[in-house]
């Protein structure tokens, strides 16, 4: 069996009605939470046009394509980890997958009950979250309570570097962080394989949107995107209930015609990224781009994220000089900084620099828009918590020069700040 994909979120997001659309295996779908109690598991093939190249070529008497089985799993509320609703079925289900397809509602509609009442998908994910990451806490605590004993008393090497691990992963859960988020090495990744945290698994976050919405999202879709912007996530938009109506044709020519009634067929180029290897969110932002007459050359080079794209795209939209950061030398962080910056029209070549933190961008760009410059401290190795103190104190009319030093931590530079201050007075 080839990959296997566990389809999770809310009660009452869409996951049966997707997943039905993705299966011939056709799950219970219905408007109350947990109508899926035992997972559905469907298979599916991965559809592959150098696969059917090589079949003309070649002509075998078998063709056996790469599969990926489809498991749709019961919705998930607060308290899962914890055994609320389903939870301990749906936490066991999700660990045997492979990766995890979070659906999340972006749609509105007052004849679907949501289990919370309102529709708020970054809520709504962030419920599945802190769900994963406490019952992943709870695995590593429990772990460590073993492993260290037997790497303290009897030498295991292999000990030592599973508790190496399972420390990396507290520290990043306790801050509210996934797993995946935690960078190992070549050894640490071997032990952290049996460890199968929920958290590390990669993740594809789909936003069901209503028929409207499908081509250009909506105000759900930004949100879920800005949410996601920090993980090494992909955000996939799609209409479960048109897809699912889709599937039910039964040749290629029903299929273009509902598509055409939904006004789904675009004239768009398309082939700019059809024949690269671009990823969902990737080619969703060069899409939108060419929507909306952009110059998407800015952000075509295969080197940026998605996130790097939007910060560009938002600039375009905005008609700003994105030529200034559209460059792969920036992170999206720092592009974001660039781009607010040029938004309020501040002289961004005062911390334009790949060289610079976000963080200490963040302080020049809020110092300029308030008229000061701290774009010279830059000079003194300063950390951002240090210049905001140099910040504050040129905004409140105080020479900062007795206290804008690396030897001065920041609680140490606030103090003299604040006594300055009152000598002014």
């Amino acid at each position: 069996m080839g990959l296997q994909c566990g389809i999770v979120g809310l009660p009452n997001v869409g996951k049966s009605t997707l997943f039905n659309c993705l299966s011939n295996a056709k799950a219970q779908s219905a408007n109350f939470p947990f109508c899926t109690i035992e997972p559905n598991v469907g298979v599916i093939t991965v559809p592959d046009e150098r696969l059917n190249k090589l079949v003309e070529l070649v002509q075998p008497q078998n063709v056996v394509p790469a599969v990926v089985e489809i498991v749709d799993i019961a919705g998930l509320v607060k308290g899962a980890s914890k055994g609320e609703g389903l939870g301990n079925k749906f936490l066991s289900n999700i660990r045997e997958t492979d990766a995890i397809i979070h659906v999340l509602r972006c749609f509105d509609d007052d004849n679907i009950v949501h289990v919370d009442g309102s529709v708020d998908p970054v809520r709504d994910k962030e419920i599945i979250d802190t769900e994963l990451q406490l019952k992943d806490l709870e695995t590593v605590e429990n772990r460590l309570q073993k492993e260290e004993k037997r790497a303290m008393t009897g030498g295991d090497t292999y000990a030592k570097r599973l508790v190496e691990v399972l420390y990396l992963y507290k520290d990043a859960l306790l801050k509210g962080l996934s797993a995946r988020t935690v960078v190992l090495d070549e050894l640490q990744q071997e032990v952290a394989k049996e460890l199968q945290m929920l958290t590390s698994k990669p993740i594809l976050y789909v936003c069901n949107v209503d028929e409207a919405s499908v081509v250009n999202g909506n105000k759900y879709v930004d949100a879920v995107r800005e949410a996601v912007k920090g993980e090494q996530a992909e955000v996939l938009v799609i209409g479960a209930g048109i897809e699912a109506d889709i599937a039910e044709l039964e040749t290629y020519e029903e299929k273009q015609m509902f598509l055409e009634d939904l006004g789904l067929k675009e004239g768009l180029d398309v082939d700019i990224y059809a024949k690269c290897e671009y990823k969902f969110d990737q080619m969703y932002e060069i899409r939108m781009g060419i929507k909306e007459g952009l110059d998407i050359s800015y952000y075509t080079n295969h080197k940026l994220d998605a996130n790097q794209m939007y910060e560009i795209r938002k600039g375009l939209e905005r008609n700003l000089d994105v030529s200034i950061y559209a460059d792969d030398i920036f992170i999206w962080s720092q592009m974001e900084q660039i781009r607010m910056g040029l938004e309020s029209g501040v002289d961004v070549s005062k911390y334009a620099k790949n060289t610079c933190y976000t963080s200490v961008m963040e302080q020049i760009r809020k110092g300029l828009e308030n008229g000061v410059d701290i774009s010279k401290y830059t000079e003194r190795k300063l950390f951002a918590n240090q210049m905001e103190q140099v910040r504050l104190g040129l905004e409140n009319g105080i020479n900062p020069e007795s206290y804008a030093w690396r030897k001065f931590d920041a609680s140490e530079m606030k103090n003299m700040r604040l006594e300055l201050e009152k000598e002014k007075i």
